[in-house]
């Protein structure tokens, strides 16, 4: 196997809902139906502001939830193309240590998929295609 951003993933559960606020204060519930990365952000991080304000060719058709842990960094956000959800909540169901990182899930089972540091959206979806082949 070839070099990964982070140790094997951590065997665990994953939420089917996500609950926070979005930036401008408005309550947010998401309920995953499909594979969803979770992208953990946090400011003054170039990876995390290629998520948030880049396009994500190399992830289309796959659900990509941005998670902040504070709205501390709302300016930080400000030039995002893609809404980002204030989550601490999220942060602890997914144990998120340390952002910059992902967690791919599966909300069938429950289960996540995999895990790791965010460097590049490019660098995340090479580390996360196989679990999007069909």
């Amino acid at each position: 196997m070839g070099v990964r951003s982070f140790d094997e993933t951590r065997d665990r559960e994953a939420p089917r809902v996500l609950e926070g606020h979005w930036l401008n204060g408005e309550i947010a519930r998401l309920e995953l139906d499909a594979v969803t990365l979770i992208v953990a952000v946090k400011p003054n991080c170039d990876g995390c502001r290629a998520f948030a304000e880049l396009n994500l060719a190399d992830l289309d058709g796959l659900d990509v939830v941005i998670v902040s842990a504070t709205t501390l960094d709302s300016e930080e956000w400000s030039q995002s193309v893609r809404p980002v959800l204030v989550s601490p909540s999220t942060f602890d169901a997914l144990d998120v240590r340390w952002p910059p990182s992902y967690v791919l899930i599966d909300p069938v089972s429950q289960r996540v998929l995999t895990e790791g540091v965010v460097f590049s959206p490019q660098q995340v979806a090479t580390e996360i295609d196989r679990f999007r082949q069909p």
